[in-house]
């Protein structure tokens, strides 16, 4: 498991149980030895990934992200001046390194961000953003995160 998301499951645990210091010293714990800014307040889905410890990893407090995402180091998921929004990702995403999701952006499931893209609008489920703003460059592909599908076997 990911040493900082395991670290942001317990500074989430305590900021749930209301517990006054121990989030706010496991963040900057995590802002000292990862150079990442993951708060306890963020919603962090289940299984996800920081590769290279997080490294840079910038997350706004009122993101949301989904299960089995993974996301690369450098990578800034945040508002945007003149919008109270945040970010929503789905599920079974993957940002690549240096990438910026901006302001009230969805992120649909099983997208794929590349790496330096600067998202600033709507990626539909399944495709590929790029670029600087970002664009679909591919639309409908199997999520490269996330569960395998499993085989039917026939009996």
């Amino acid at each position: 498991m990911c040493k900082v998301f395991a670290l942001y499951k317990c500074g989430h645990t305590l900021h749930r149980w209301k517990v006054p210091v121990l989030p706010k010293l496991i963040y900057y714990f995590v802002r000292f030895f990862f150079t990442a800014s993951v708060p306890s307040t963020a919603a962090i889905g289940r299984n996800t990934t920081f590769n290279n410890y997080g490294m840079g990893v910038v997350i706004h407090r009122r993101v949301v992200i989904g299960e089995n995402c993974e996301i690369s180091h450098q990578v800034t998921i945040g508002g945007r001046g003149g919008f109270y929004e945040v970010p929503v990702i789905g599920n079974d995403v993957f940002i690549g390194a240096g990438a910026k999701v901006l302001g009230p952006v969805k992120v649909g499931d099983g997208a794929i961000i590349g790496a330096n893209a600067v998202v600033l609008s709507d990626v539909p489920a399944h495709s590929v953003a790029v670029g600087i703003p970002a664009r679909i460059v591919k639309q409908n592909v199997q999520s490269i995160v996330g569960p395998e599908p499993r085989a039917v076997v026939a009996m």
